[in-house]
């Protein structure tokens, strides 16, 4: 994984922790988040406000 793919990653986090409400990096929720993200990353997902929709839309099925 390259730097552009890292700094992607971090900004479809943190974007999506925005979008969750999750303040607390300590949370639970927010590992879960981390992992949805880079879950959605390995996909092949390039732009951080898609990975954020996408994880936004599953996370809120679970």
């Amino acid at each position: 994984m390259g730097a552009e793919e890292v700094k992607c990653l971090v900004a479809a986090y943190e974007q999506t922790l925005r979008a969750l409400g999750i303040q607390d990096r300590g949370d639970p929720l927010a590992e879960l988040v981390a992992r949805k993200v880079f879950e959605i990353g390995q996909e092949g997902l390039k732009q951080p406000g898609q990975i954020c929709k996408l994880a936004v839309k599953e996370l809120r099925i679970l």
